[in-house]
Parts: C-alpha cells; structure tokens; sequence
C-alpha cells in the first residue's frame, strides 16, 4: 500500500478526479468529512444511546455521543502526530501532492466520530439481541430463502457493518449516504471483510467484519481506490486494513480503556482510593506528585490522572505505529496499537477491573435483560408486519404497524434479504429511549 492512494479524496458518485493540492483550505474534504457526520441524524441519536450504563439517568455517565466525541478528539492527536512524522520520512507527499500533517488528523477524527454510528440500542447487548432474533428466535424462520452469507450478516449483528450501511446507503431519494471521502470510509473500516469466513485467522482485522453483502459492492470499490491489499480467496471479499484504522482502534481504545472506568468510579461501582493507585501505575513517569497532593476534590484528582493517562497512550499507540509503519504498510501487523505498548499490563489490569465491576455490575446486566426483550418484541412485530403484508395476508394491527412505525421503510421491492437487513438497521438507528417507547406502545402500556 501506499500513502498517496491510501489518502484518496474521492467520493462516491465522483466523475473527475479530487487532488489534494487543488483542494480549498478553508473547506478541505476531510474536515467536510467531520461536518457531514456530526449534522447526521444517525450521529445524534447516539446522544440517547448506552456507552457503558443502559437507560442511566446519571448526569456524569458517558452516552454513545459524549464517548465519539472524545475518541475523536483522540484520534485527531493521534493523526496529527503521526502525519508530521509520515510526512517527514515521505516529503514527497507534500512537495508533489500538497498532504499537509493536519491532513492525517482530520480523517482519524472524521472516522472516529463515526466509529459507533451504527451501534444498536442498550450497548454490545442490542447487537447480540438483533442477532439472537435470527439465530435462535423467531427470525430463524428466515434461513431457507438467504444465502450462507446474507443469513450470516443477520445472525451475527454487526454494529461496524452497520455503521459503513448508515455511512454510504441510498435511501429515501439520498444517493450514497454521507459521501465521505473514501480516505475516510478506509480508516473507518478496522475489520475490511465479509461476514463469511467467520474469524479466519487471529489477526486483529479479521476479529468482526465491516460490511453486509448490501454493501459488499460499496466497499470493493473504496477498497480498489484505496489500493488496499486482497487476502480474500475463492470469491471471498477480505482485506488488509487501511494503515489509520489502526489510529482510530487505538483512539476508541485509550478512550473507553480510561473514560469507562471513570464512570465506574463517578457511579461508585469502583472505590476511588482503589481506582486511583491503578491510574497512578499508569502515568507514574510524568505524574507531578506535589500537583496531585494539592488538589482536593475527587473529580479534581480524577481529571488530572486521566488527562496524563490519555497522553501517555497517545504517545504509546504513535511510537508503535510509527515504529511498526512499514509492517502496517505491507499489512503484516496484525494485532492492536496498544498491544505493542509498554504499558499493557498496566492497562489490562485496568480492564479487568471494569469487566468485574462495571460490565457485570447488577445494573448493567438487568438493563442488558431489558435490552433484549425490547429489541425481540421489536423485530417480531416489525418482520411479521412486512412479511403478512408481503405474502397479502397482512391483519389490520399489521397495517397499523406499517403505516405508523414503518412508513419510511422501502421493502416492497426489495428481497428478503434486503428488506431483512434494512429493518434490523432501522431498529439498531434507535435511541434506547425510542425503542423502549414503541416496545412499550406495542405491549399495551401506552397509548398513541
């Protein structure tokens, strides 16, 4: 791979070609990137969707909006940083194309200001319930009339893939959804494969996947543009990574390593004097002990740590990548940013903590229990509604639920398949609190 191709300009629908040094400074591509995601309606639903804590009322307590918002804060530095360095080591890149450092920064903040965009309700536990529905629910009555990989898309939920469907789908008269820069969609892209082969390898690239087979012809042409490297055998559409969804990885993790075990110790579900010694193992080379003995307040305390937390990773996941740039190049690097790091353990130990005190606190886990009814009841109603309708047989409730929830939603025309995998995206494009309304208008409890 190589940087000029890989920083395309290009947008879908494009007939001539964008270079980058005719390019207006005030309004560059990649920060028209940011703006196009941060006016989008799939980007502020996040600010009613779950980061750590389902349905939490809690003022302090992360949403989807607030974390994207940081990572791609993050990201910007991460991408800055790295630019200078790229640019350094490659002049040609601005003496003959015009790439400029800030260059770099924009696409990482751009595409981790998206990297969550396509994340269901209630969390990690949405996704799994959207696929549970089709792998183990009523859903499964489906199988028979999808492919091994149409069938795989839906039963294994994806909310990346989804993100790339909200990103680049036609719909509703808009052609090519936001239009990103294909630089962007790249970067965005941390798992460039098809649903099938599950898990190829340990690499971490093939961990998820990034698309559904809606948008698997989408996705080959930015791969094509982008000059990313084809792994994929027998038919199967697989990738190497573009070199700045490691940068975007490593922003979302720094963030949610450091931010959600914040809202642990803000929620009580960690002890403070306990959090804080772990912390304080993590930035203990640029810590100003006489400073941090001055502040008094927890939340003072708090703040001072993570801000030397997040800059020490950020000059970890920069040094690795740079040092490791030629292997990410060729697309031999194969695990995360911070896995090289010299501070694994310290962030590991980190990690554990939340898993055991956070992510399986009891009020994570009986709001997930939620999660899961209300997104099943969802896509019962929903698929029984347009399949009746679709084989003429359609009750009036069905025609009710039609015209009033899914009005918007084009599926005469469409395959099983297609009009499948756009309902589960419709129901993942619901903040907790409207999925929860319609769930409870369906079960009685409201009235329209």
């Amino acid at each position: 791979m190589n940087w000029h191709q890989l920083l395309s300009l290009k947008r879908a629908g494009d007939t001539q070609v964008r270079q980058r040094k005719n390019q207006d400074e005030t309004r560059l591509g990649f920060e028209v990137d940011y703006d196009r995601v941060i006016f989008s309606s799939a980007f502020r639903s996040l600010q009613d969707k779950t980061q750590v804590i389902p349905l939490s009322k809690t003022d302090f307590v992360h949403t989807r909006l607030t974390h994207s918002l940081e990572v791609s804060v993050v990201g910007r530095s991460l991408g800055r940083i790295v630019g200078k360095q790229l640019l350094e080591k490659y002049p040609e890149l601005a003496k003959t194309y015009g790439y400029q450092f800030n260059d770099f920064g924009a696409i990482v903040a751009a595409a981790a200001l998206a990297h969550d965009i396509g994340n269901p309700p209630f969390g990690h536990s949405g996704e799994k319930a959207i696929g549970e529905y089709f792998k183990t629910g009523n859903g499964k009555r489906f199988k028979n009339q999808l492919t091994e990989k149409e069938y795989h898309d839906l039963a294994h939920f994806e909310g990346n893939a989804n993100g790339f469907k909200l990103l680049t789908e036609t719909k509703n008269g808009t052609k090519d959804g936001l239009r990103l820069s294909y630089a962007t969609l790249g970067a965005f892209t941390k798992y460039p494969k098809e649903s099938l082969p599950h898990k190829p390898s340990k690499k971490i690239g093939d961990k998820k996947f990034g698309y559904f087979q809606s948008e698997k012809n989408i996705f080959e042409d930015v791969a094509k543009e982008l000059g990313l490297l084809s792994t994929g055998n027998d038919g199967d559409v697989h990738f190497k990574r573009h070199p700045l969804a490691f940068l975007v990885e490593a922003a979302d993790d720094i963030c949610y390593t450091i931010i959600d075990f914040e809202d642990g110790i803000n929620l009580g579900l960690i002890e403070e004097e306990f959090a804080l010694e772990y912390l304080i193992k993590l930035v203990k080379n640029t810590l100003d002990i006489e400073k941090y003995h001055a502040l008094t307040t927890k939340n003072s305390r708090l703040s001072y740590l993570r801000s030397l937390a997040i800059n020490t990773l950020i000059q970890e996941a920069t040094r690795v990548f740079i040092e490791n740039e030629e292997e990410i190049l060729s697309g031999e690097f194969s695990v995360s940013l911070l896995e090289k790091s010299n501070f694994t353990a310290q962030i590991e130990d980190i990690l554990s903590i939340s898993r055991n005190k956070i992510y399986q606190s009891n009020e994570v886990m009986e709001k997930e229990i939620a999660g899961y009814k209300i997104i099943s009841t969802l896509l019962d109603a929903y698929t029984s509604a347009i399949e009746h309708k679709k084989n003429h047989n359609a009750t009036n409730y069905d025609k009710l639920i039609i015209n009033s929830l899914l009005k918007e939603n084009e599926f005469e025309e469409k395959s099983t398949y297609e009009w499948l995998i756009s309902l589960s995206s419709q129901v993942a494009s619901l903040t907790d609190g409207n999925a929860l309304r319609i769930y409870r208008k369906l079960s009685g409890f409201d009235s329209y």
